[in-house]
């Protein structure tokens, strides 16, 4: 119902539709699961970077001066977040061979569909 349209004629109209809001609002809040608290995040300093993905330090630092991991600098020191450095880990993901042959059979499918379309538009014309 508008805001627009109350009136002295639409009253009960307009109460009803506001009853029937206020009883979805309240459905809503009373199957409200408890908050779920954000865990903290703490940094963890290049050693405990190196134990998690498992490279020395000079290749940690390499990684960090050619911007191909995720870390943060504060003066000389260099931090990082271990959920970031696992995202980081499972993006380099290598796809098998099916992955690969399934993508391919894939975009060859979808292009021999659209070269048909294509040639079909032109015999037409």
């Amino acid at each position: 119902m508008d805001s627009n349209d109350i009136s002295f004629e639409n009253l009960p109209r307009a109460v009803a539709h506001l009853v029937s809001e206020i009883a979805e609002i309240k459905f809503l809040v009373e199957r409200k699961e408890p908050p779920i608290i954000p865990v903290k995040r703490i940094p963890i300093d290049i050693a405990e970077a190196c134990q998690i993905i498992g490279k020395a330090k000079p290749t940690v630092y390499t990684l960090v001066r050619k911007r191909l991991i995720p870390c943060y600098k504060n003066g000389k020191k260099l931090y990082f977040f271990e959920d970031e450095l696992l995202d980081w880990i499972s993006k380099g993901k290598k796809k098998t061979i099916q992955e690969i042959q399934s993508e391919a059979e894939a975009n060859f499918r979808k292009n021999s569909r659209k070269a048909n379309v294509d040639s079909n538009q032109n015999l037409q014309r």
